[in-house]
């Protein structure tokens, strides 16, 4: 990339601070300068000033993209409240942005941003980490090679603890459902069921959750998915200890994989069509970013590894005008499979992807 950037960053010290190293990525980074930060706390707003040897700082992220008229913004604060304003915000001021996940409450929100974006002609790119994954690349080679044989079948699951039901669907979920799309495409159907201390909720049962989430529900989850060609995929959380599940099961007629999510996920092959029953006796490799068996060759912080991926990606987005690899668009449709889920269960049906109602189906 031939082309200087100005880039600024938007935090929220308190509520969301500054995500997952959404502010400092830049840093690392020759043809960029970050020329400013808004916060509107300002002890928070002085520290990252610093941080990120900006030159200024602003109370009012309006008046910084004003003032500055940056060409690329972090929207960085995890809480989702903000996210829908401060994008539409950045749209509007011609800026690009690369936002936390998940990308906001509701459908309607969701909506509202990629109409700005697609107004002002600007790209978002989405924090989910795995889709850069190079052990990912090598994931999706082996399944077009035909290791794995036909894909049958997805089973992901989220933490499974504290946050276990709602929140985990929500805040987890995200990442889960983004790495089922990219395994198997567009959902097309979901069926769920969300039970609260073992009954079936309804939306008296709705919540305020943690850290702007919205509305949630629901101490136990299961849904499924309905994917293009078949493939049949399958989300659960429930707030049981201890957790540790958290991940993605790919399975095949001739074996499995198993894989956590990140910049560097763990991940295995288990070549057994009997899914690691241990009939073939034969042990599972690891998948590494070399290929399936190898050493890893990369090494470093995996966080800020996959978001230097993440915003190299969105500059060459820019430039060559196509979407980045996680693109608002996929943002919104995870976001469509967490909430298919509570309109599932509130109809008592099977829904059609994408919804048709836009409202949280909660509200």
């Amino acid at each position: 990339m031939t082309k200087a950037y100005r880039v600024a960053v938007i935090g929220r010290t308190g509520k969301g601070n500054y995500g997952h190293g959404l502010d400092t990525v830049w840093l690392g980074l020759d043809n960029v300068s970050i020329v400013a930060v808004a916060d509107e706390d300002e002890t928070g707003r002085a520290a990252a000033a610093k941080r990120l040897k900006a030159p200024m700082a602003y109370a009012d992220y309006r008046t910084m993209l004003e003032k500055e008229r940056p060409e690329i913004v972090s929207v960085a604060p995890r809480w989702l409240d903000c996210h829908r304003d401060m994008v539409i915000a950045c749209a509007e001021a011609g800026a690009h942005v690369f936002l936390e996940k998940p990308m906001c409450q509701t459908l309607e929100q969701a909506d509202e941003m990629v109409a700005a974006c697609e107004r002002h002609h600007v790209k978002l790119a989405i924090a989910h980490q795995t889709r850069y994954s190079p052990r990912l690349k090598r994931i999706k080679e082996l399944i077009a090679a035909g290791q794995l044989g036909d894909v049958l079948e997805l089973r992901g699951r989220g933490k499974d603890e504290a946050r276990g039901g709602g929140e985990d669907l929500m805040v987890l979920g995200t990442h889960i459902m983004d790495l089922m799309r990219l395994i198997a495409g567009e959902a097309r159907w979901c069926q769920a069921r969300v039970l609260d201390k073992g009954k079936p909720i309804t939306r008296a049962n709705a919540r305020d959750g943690n850290e702007g989430i919205g509305p949630l529900a629901g101490d136990n989850i299961t849904a499924t998915y309905g994917f293009d060609g078949g493939i049949i995929g399958h989300f659960a959380s429930q707030r049981v200890q201890p957790g540790g599940r958290f991940g993605l099961q790919i399975l095949g007629s001739k074996g499995m994989i198993h894989v956590t999510t990140g910049s560097l996920p763990t991940a295995w092959f288990c070549p057994d069509p009997t899914w690691g029953h241990g009939r073939s006796r034969v042990p599972p490799q690891e998948i590494t970013s070399a290929g399936l068996g190898r050493p890893e060759t990369l090494s470093g912080d995996a966080l800020g590894l996959g978001n230097l991926w993440i915003v190299k990606d969105l500059m060459e987005a820019i430039e060559k005008d196509r979407q980045p690899l996680g693109s608002i668009y996929d943002g919104r449709a995870a976001l469509e499979m967490i909430l298919a889920v509570y309109e599932s269960e509130l109809s008592g049906s099977r829904v059609d992807l994408p919804l048709r109602k836009r409202k949280h189906p909660l509200a």
